[in-house]
């Protein structure tokens, strides 16, 4: 019997035959290569966690008592001018100059103010009761004025500062001889707004 194809077209089924076999066979899976293990780790042994810290104990702040300008602060207008931390400011006779006495006052009280800067205070020019009302009125201004010019250098703004001039007519001391009318030679400050 004889292929209709021949021996050439016998060469191309063999050929189609072991390449369709072939294909169809399934690869096999590559090998994996031995994996050296991982060096054993060594552990160390178990210690004890670490103990908590102990607690610090601090101790009670107890405040300190509050100090007088503490408790001026929350005082009405009356009790501040009552107890006044600002401190009068005595002159010599006839003259509106602050002494280095006076300046030292001053300074102190440029300090309540600048703790106190919501307040605003009026210095009271006062005389005693030798000369003229109109001189003693003209004085007492010239005392107030010195003073708040003072306290302004010192960082105080103006217009927290007022003066007026009471002359001779509201005396600290009614006495009539040279240590009651040292008394009266002064510039007063009183809290008017807070």
């Amino acid at each position: 019997m004889r292929s209709r194809w021949g021996l050439p077209g016998m060469v191309v089924i063999v050929a189609f035959v072991a390449l369709t076999v072939g294909a169809c066979h399934k690869k096999v899976p590559p090998v994996a290569r031995p994996v050296q293990p991982p060096p054993p780790t060594t552990f160390a042994s178990p210690t004890k966690p670490p103990a908590p810290p102990e607690p610090i104990s601090e101790p009670v702040v107890v405040p300190p008592a509050p100090f007088a300008e503490d408790r001026v602060s929350t005082a009405s207008l009356d009790e501040i001018n009552k107890n006044s931390p600002l401190k009068p400011v005595f002159f010599n006779y006839d003259t509106a100059e602050i002494s280095s006495e006076g300046q030292k006052i001053l300074d102190g009280n440029a300090e309540v103010l600048k703790k106190n800067s919501p307040w605003i205070v009026t210095i009271e020019g006062h005389c005693d009761e030798r000369g003229t009302a109109e001189y003693n009125l003209a004085l007492g201004e010239r005392r107030a004025v010195s003073a708040r010019t003072y306290l302004v250098s010192l960082g105080i703004l103006a217009d927290r500062i007022r003066t007026v001039s009471y002359g001779k007519e509201f005396p600290f001391d009614p006495g009539h001889s040279e240590a009651a009318w040292g008394k009266n030679r002064r510039d007063h400050f009183v809290v008017t707004q807070k």
